[in-house]
């Protein structure tokens, strides 16, 4: 009787969270699975046409580019922004002046809404009126389009993202960090280990789920990207910019093409979730090897 009343408190913790689980994530996605076989505009019934939807999708130029431009963003982050995010977080955990100071204002852009992220940018990145180029105008330099033009705008696209998700990932580094035993890295140093030996021989190897997880954090976000491209180019010119979300958003919204924009938010899922377990697999093998 105990077991069964142990096993009844646990249902009853965990229904609330299934309810919500349910309602707001599994329907969703069932709901847009459903419709993304269908041609739907908001106002007919919907009519379901099969794999119509998809192959529109394949022929589309602009969902190509799209998917071009989360590939800069997801590459930028794993080459960049992870590597960066655990040398801050080997840097703060030096004892300098002002730390903690250092490590608050590196986590702020975290707490900032994207949309104001986006807002603060743009009066650094306009081409018109930021203060980048009016910095490399007074020193005679070169004033590319940072945003707005059609090379460089997803690369300031991922590189403001890049700022909003450093600190964040910075810190959960800096907290893996904290935990190591001292006892071993002291012996590391003894044994001749210093510097970046200590590093990558001692240091990686034992806060790898550290990597592991903010691997995957950073996956799933690149994924979301919206609120930036929104804000910064609006996806322009001429979808040039563009991110899986920000043209699924279009096409759902503004092009009033919800069938086909449920087949983006499909797709958008499926490979999120295919490369994120990709990934986990990929670095679970790796640590069993």
């Amino acid at each position: 009787m105990r077991w069964l009343s142990s096993r009844w408190k646990i249902a009853v913790m965990v229904i609330p969270a299934l309810v919500l689980f349910t309602v707001f994530i599994a329907y969703p996605v069932v709901y847009s699975l459903i419709f993304s076989f269908t041609k739907f505009d908001g106002f007919k019934p919907p009519e379901f046409n099969g794999l119509d939807n998809y192959a529109t999708l394949f022929d589309d130029k602009f969902f190509w580019r799209s998917l071009g431009n989360t590939g800069i963003i997801f590459a930028i982050t794993l080459i960049v922004l992870i590597p960066l995010a655990f040398a801050l977080a080997l840097l703060m955990q030096r004892r300098i002046p002002g730390a903690g100071a250092l490590r608050a204002l590196q986590f702020a852009p975290a707490i900032i809404a994207p949309i104001l992220s986006g807002l603060i940018w743009i009066f650094i990145l306009d081409p018109h009126i930021g203060l980048l180029n009016r910095v490399l105008g007074v020193i005679g330099l070169p004033q590319p389009e940072w945003i707005g033009g059609n090379v460089l705008s997803p690369f300031s696209v991922a590189w403001v993202f890049m700022w909003t998700q450093v600190g964040f990932a910075m810190t959960i580094f800096y907290a893996g960090l904290r935990l190591l035993p001292v006892d071993v890295l002291e012996a590391s140093e003894l044994d001749g280990a210093g510097g970046i030996k200590r590093v990558w021989y001692v240091i990686v190897p034992m806060i790898r789920e550290t990597f592991i997880i903010i691997t995957v954090l950073m996956i799933t976000g690149v994924f979301k990207v919206f609120e930036i491209v929104y804000v910064l180019t609006g996806g322009g010119p001429i979808h040039a910019s563009e991110t899986l979300v920000s043209y699924t958003y279009f096409i759902t919204f503004t092009g009033q093409r919800y069938g086909l924009g449920m087949a983006s938010a499909v797709i958008v899922t499926a490979l999120g979730m295919v490369v994120g377990l990709a990934y986990l697999v990929i670095a679970r093998r790796r640590q069993t090897a």
